[in-house]
């Protein structure tokens, strides 16, 4: 079978998707993806691949661990790639002892020559780095990975202030749910619209959303050099709904108070304090242009005491209250200044 070209119709043959399942895939995005191939590929939810065909394989034909220990069997090994419209790689657990199977770089690097799409989920855009077939493209990241990713490939640019990308022959996505998205735009591209609604619709899922909708995290794009504030930065974001004292991080990171607030001022020119409260109001930002929560739910989702700190202290950072911000997004005006990047430099402060 011929591999399909980017956004040509296969009807009259089912979808036929090829999993390569790396060590300890994460589950989510894979069950998300197959799990919409499933219900789009038959009436009702009967499974029976008729529309949609799908194979598991790792790369030796046993069964595949994922990282919270559940195992997918059974799996084939890796078969011609020209045998499916697309192969989805799908990454798990970073390690930087931990190698990517030479086996699959070289099957990622075949199915490239062959003009087989590929999908890099989650981390599997990591193998899709190694196998260099990235050079040149926009490469979609998770948030979390997003410095990992930069520290490790700083010759590649990652995307991460969108769901996924679309490359062509090469689509990338930041994993999680996002990764339904990812299938029902295939789904809608191959099979119909109709079929992608009914696949979301059972898994509860509104609609998808387009690969420019933006992923919830504020990004931070500049390197950071000094490791120990790249390690406060990241115990930061993934603490958003919740004050993280300079105490607290220095006690995470076996340090003193005194020893990160010196290190935050000579790498980026504030406090951890004031980088932390930054940070919690860009999320409430994303949250005010993209969710239809309160300003009062927002307010303590991102770590402030009451809607009035959180309004005060946005006021000051943006020059105008969430009302105002969602107010715009209402009028479908673009806001003043971006939610999903900070610059890290001496200007920090100002924006």
């Amino acid at each position: 079978m011929a591999a399909t070209l980017p956004g040509k119709s296969t009807s009259g043959r089912p979808l036929s998707v090829g999993f390569v399942l790396l060590n300890r895939f994460t589950l989510l995005p894979f069950a998300a993806f197959v799990d919409c191939l499933r219900l789009a590929a038959d009436e009702g939810d009967r499974s029976r691949q008729l529309r949609c065909s799908w194979t598991f394989m790792s790369c030796d034909g046993e069964e595949a661990i994922s990282s919270c220990g559940a195992a997918i069997s059974p799996c084939e090994a890796l078969k011609n790639p020209e045998s499916f419209d697309y192969i989805v790689v799908i990454g798990g657990v970073q390690d930087e002892q931990d190698k990517t199977d030479r086996r699959a770089l070289d099957y990622i690097r075949l199915a490239a020559q062959f003009g087989t799409p590929l999908v890099g989920l989650c981390t599997g855009v990591f193998a899709l780095i190694q196998a260099g077939v990235m050079k040149g493209k926009q490469c979609c990241v998770s948030w979390y990975h997003h410095g990992d990713l930069q520290r490790r490939f700083p010759d590649i640019t990652p995307v991460a202030d969108r769901i996924f990308v679309d490359e062509g022959a090469l689509i990338t996505c930041a994993g999680g749910v996002a990764a339904a998205d990812v299938a029902a735009y295939l789904i809608e591209r191959h099979l119909g619209r109709a079929w992608a609604i009914k696949s979301l619709h059972i898994m509860l899922i509104d609609e998808a959303r387009a690969t420019s909708h933006p992923q919830p995290q504020p990004v931070i794009f500049e390197k950071i050099t000094d490791r120990l504030v790249r390690s406060a930065v990241d115990i930061i974001s993934q603490h958003m709904g919740e004050v993280v004292s300079a105490e607290q991080l220095a006690q995470r990171l076996n340090t003193s108070r005194r020893n990160i607030e010196r290190k935050f001022q000579e790498e980026l020119g504030i406090s951890p304090q004031r980088f932390a409260r930054d940070l919690r109001l860009r999320y409430g930002l994303w949250l005010l242009l993209y969710t239809p929560k309160s300003v009062t739910e927002i307010g303590e989702r991102c770590g402030f005491s009451d809607a009035a700190h959180f309004s005060r202290h946005f006021r000051d950072a943006f020059g105008y209250p969430p009302s105002v911000a969602r107010k715009q997004i209402d009028r479908q005006q673009q806001p003043h200044v971006d939610p999903f990047f900070i610059h890290i430099d001496s200007r920090i402060a100002g924006y």
